[in-house]
């Protein structure tokens, strides 16, 4: 699997060409600022982009624009896109032609070398990886608003958190200890609530909630 990665600081680069090497990703470039991104992308047609948000020589959100340019030239480019804070816009963007193969993670999560990988490969696959912490607070700005999200239990807003991070029902119920028939049951409750169509495709399910939950008020 190709990778193009764009990251400024050296070291850290250095370290996730590393450790994806390790992982048998072959790195077709890495590079460290905006415009050698956008050539790279055009270029070199990669598996996966995993870029920093912020790049020279903007230091903005040059990375995110770059690889979403790319992805609108190739649509359905897989991006993973890394961050030092939690952007919700980085979310709602990196989410909006609603075709999957987006993930988006804060920094500190590459650190865990099995979180990260397995991020690198689902959105290689066409899955979404998103940051915890951007589910916990598109939870928390949708809770209590009058809209349907309210009207869900504890346990279904459990669910719905790890549903968002992309895990599949199998996943959920290792990880809540309970059957994959209850988190069945709780997925069909939560789509009702919110008046979205049960799907059995993982990725447009994700998508659909996410878009739901960062819709504009």
């Amino acid at each position: 699997m190709r990778v193009v990665l764009a990251e400024d600081l050296f070291l850290l680069r250095d370290g996730l060409v590393r450790m994806l090497e390790a992982f048998d990703f072959e790195i077709a470039a890495a590079v460290e600022s905006g415009p050698e991104l956008t050539r790279a992308l055009a270029d070199l047609q990669p598996d996966i982009a995993v870029v920093d948000v912020r790049l020279p020589p903007s230091h903005t959100d040059e990375g995110l624009q770059c690889a979403l340019a790319a992805r609108r030239a190739r649509p359905g480019l897989p991006v993973l896109v890394l961050s030092q804070h939690v952007e919700q816009l980085y979310a709602r963007e990196l989410l909006a032609d609603g075709n999957g193969g987006v993930g988006y993670l804060l920094k500190d999560r590459v650190f865990d070398a099995e979180q990260f990988i397995d991020a690198v490969r689902r959105v290689a696959a066409g899955g979404t990886a998103m940051d915890p912490q951007v589910i916990q607070q598109l939870l928390a700005r949708r809770q209590g608003d009058g809209r349907p999200l309210g009207r869900l239990t504890p346990r279904e807003l459990e669910v719905l958190e790890l549903m968002a991070q992309g895990r599949s029902n199998a996943a959920i119920a290792g990880q809540l200890v309970v059957t994959e028939r209850a988190i069945a049951k709780h997925t069909s409750n939560i789509f009702q609530k919110l008046g979205l169509d049960v799907s059995d495709d993982d990725n447009r399910r994700v998508l659909a909630v996410l878009a739901y939950l960062d819709q504009g008020r």
